[in-house]
């Protein structure tokens, strides 16, 4: 079991690589979609993503409850699972909690932010237990401007510090850069801070 962890900006072609990476480690590929359809271009996105992976990869739609994955077929009979993406799971959590985001108190973010990383790990955890090898796709969201509003400021600071644990833990690390991939961390090559997850 192995864990890679895909960064990058926006349409930098992160998604694309870690599709790639999937093909390289075997054909029986469980995709776990977080997206979900809202509007117009999301729903063209989604189609988009569709059409690129290979028809025999199985899809599954989902950003939590990620310990019912032992139930499902898709799950039993991957060797390679391949969540795109962090950052949108977190935008669904955020949605989800109903969290007037302007007015509540930093605990209830707090627990938020636990709640997701929980499922983080227990994904993690799922695919090293049952020999998986995982690999996740996340936007990186730290290099832009300071966003003027709370929830995009809670947005911005949540997304940073799980893709900080998910970099902790991950085997393999890759940042995509205009669609170039710059490898950051291989197996053993770097020291992990003591930080749980």
């Amino acid at each position: 079991m192995s864990v890679t962890f895909v960064i990058g900006g926006s349409r930098s072609g992160k998604s694309t690589f870690a599709e790639l990476k999937a093909k390289e480690y075997s054909d029986k590929v469980l995709y776990i979609a977080t997206a979900v359809i809202t509007d117009q271009s999301m729903a063209d996105r989604v189609k988009k993503h569709r059409q690129q992976r290979p028809a025999s990869w199985q899809t599954l739609e989902m950003y939590s409850a990620f310990r019912n994955l032992i139930n499902k077929n898709e799950f039993n009979n991957s060797q390679v699972i391949l969540l795109d993406c962090i950052t949108t799971m977190i935008g669904n959590f955020m949605v989800d909690s109903k969290l007037d985001f302007d007015n509540c108190r930093v605990e209830e973010v707090n627990l938020l932010e636990k709640k997701i990383a929980n499922e983080v790990k227990e994904l993690i955890d799922l695919s090293n237990q049952y020999n998986k090898k995982l690999i996740i796709v996340s936007n990186e969201t730290g290099m832009g401007v300071v966003p003027p509003y709370y929830m995009g400021n809670y947005f911005r600071d949540i997304s940073g510090r799980i893709n900080n644990k998910i970099g902790q833990v991950s085997d393999y690390m890759y940042f995509i850069f205009s669609g170039m991939p710059i490898k950051l961390k291989h197996k053993g090559e770097m020291v992990k801070w003591p930080q749980d997850f």
